[in-house]
């Protein structure tokens, strides 16, 4: 990784110095270089630029907002960049809200929506290109010869379908404001500390939870992106079943790498950390180490999600026989754990409450329990009543889905858990078994084992869909499709 030059120089001293490195191998530039570098470059502005694919909704999305917060000033930034440590930086994803609202995925963009009669004029703030006068785009670390070029405001304004204007213009004209004022916060320290008297933590907090409720109903476009990324990790779970011998001779690394080149070809990254547990790894619900071995005989719980380029994810897990066969206790497992998740899409229906899905799963999988006489003389009634079943199910059995894959996370309990599913809504399907390897309280064989199933499930008109249909679920399905796949 080179290190970029980056002194101060006399055009740029009087107003913001560009940050010189420490131990920098040149310490300092001529005038010559100086004058040279400004002068004998081509006009790369682009024109005639169309619209991003999502314009249309994302206007309707500000729309909405607008209308729910009249007269009052929004602000709601896409973030800044994090050091990951000493001088470098971990990559930038723009904040959810931010990039539901304007399709722009830059770092240190603002959108403000400023009262106007009838509504909100929305603009959207952004760096423009790198200043080639002061020599900021080869001197300073962020410039433009060293990270890429960025858009020109008139480029993004065709492209956003927004009104832009230069980002750093706005902290001084945020401190300003009069009105009220509301900030999605936790984005960017810079916008928060030119608020500071403007706003207060519970108007933010209204802000935040409304644009979260906004997103529990998907459009026609985010629909898209999400199928886009349930069939982007399909390919991503056959293209690790193919390498499962290398990762026996490795760990599960060779499966997460496996993975994560299938989420970076097919889109912008891995939608979360991906769970690559193998053996009794299996039972801990988030192992994101990956760094255990993978052996035959054994069982590889995969969790894993494609992010696409417009930030939608998908959120998958298959639990597959490491040797391509279930033993006869696998699969009566993962059969129990199939027969629960059944019961569960079954149940996500338009009209359907939130809790019903998970409902018929933990019923079936109490069920099972019972019948395996792991709960001694309890009825299913009896042990569902006093939650005995978590102990081996663990987890609540879904979530919303999208642009995060804990989506609306922070959604009224009334609008969420406690809320009717309707078109449009998108979420998980995922009941699991897990039986700790040091849990005494079953038998020694179910010791280790640790299963769960995942599919990502839109409600539709008259019922559902399964976006990730395309990963087979029932056992002997997933044994033919391992075989096909390392024939």
């Amino acid at each position: 990784m080179s290190e970029e030059l980056a002194p101060e120089t006399p055009e740029t001293a009087e107003a913001e110095p560009i940050k010189q490195r420490k131990n920098g191998l040149y310490p300092g530039i001529s005038d010559e270089l100086a004058e040279n570098m400004k002068s004998g470059w081509a006009d790369t502005e682009l024109h005639g630029l169309e619209p991003i694919a999502q314009a249309s909704y994302t206007a309707a999305r500000r729309a909405a907002l607008s209308a729910r917060f009249p007269g009052e000033r929004l602000v709601i930034p896409a973030g800044n960049l994090k050091t990951r440590s000493n001088d470098t930086e971990y990559a930038f994803r723009a904040s959810t809200e931010y990039a539901y609202l304007t399709g722009d995925l830059t770092q240190d963009g603002v959108l403000v929506l400023e009262p106007a009669e009838g509504g909100h004029e929305a603009t959207v703030y952004l760096l423009p290109r790198s200043d080639r006068e002061n020599g900021e785009f080869w001197l300073d670390g962020q410039g433009e010869l060293w990270v890429g070029r960025r858009n020109s405001l008139t480029e993004a304004e065709q492209l956003l379908d927004i009104p832009a204007k230069d980002v750093r213009e706005l902290p001084a004209a945020l401190t300003e404001a009069t009105g009220p004022v509301r900030n999605v916060r936790g984005h960017d320290a810079g916008i928060e500390a030119a608020l500071t008297d403007k706003v207060t933590a519970e108007r933010d907090e209204e802000l935040r939870v409304f644009l979260s409720e906004a997103r529990l109903v998907k459009d026609a476009f985010e629909i898209a992106e999400l199928q886009k990324a349930c069939d982007a990790t399909a390919r991503g779970f056959e293209d690790v079943v193919k390498v499962l011998d290398r990762a026996e001779a490795t760990s599960e690394r060779y499966i997460e790498g496996t993975f994560f080149l299938r989420a970076r070809v097919d889109g912008n990254d891995i939608g979360y950390g991906s769970i690559c547990a193998a053996g009794p790894h299996a039972t801990t619900l988030h192992w994101v180490r990956n760094d255990g071995a993978v052996r035959s005989g054994e069982l590889l719980l995969l969790d894993a999600g494609v992010e696409t380029n417009e930030l939608y994810t998908a959120d998958v897990t298959r639990t597959l026989p490491i040797n391509g066969t279930f033993s006869p206790l696998q699969r009566k497992i993962y059969d129990a754990v199939y027969e629960a998740q059944e019961a569960g899409i079954a149940a996500v229906k338009p009209g359907a409450a939130f809790r019903d899905f998970h409902d018929a799963a933990q019923r079936v999988l109490t069920e099972k329990l019972v019948e395996w006489g792991l709960l001694g003389d309890l009825t299913v009634e009896k042990v569902l009543e006093l939650g005995l079943q978590r102990r081996w199910t663990l987890h609540g059995t879904g979530h919303m889905l999208g642009m995060d894959v804990h989506d609306c996370a922070v959604a009224r309990t009334e609008s969420y858990v406690n809320g009717t599913l309707e078109p449009g809504v998108c979420l998980t399907v995922e009941p699991g078994l897990y039986f700790q390897a040091d849990d005494l309280t079953v038998p020694e064989e179910y010791r280790g084992i640790g299963v769960r199933i995942e599919d990502d499930i839109l409600v539709t008109e008259d019922g559902n869909r399964n976006l990730s249909a395309a990963l087979p679920r029932r056992s002997d399905e997933v044994e033919a499709w391992m075989a096909r796949l390392k024939a």
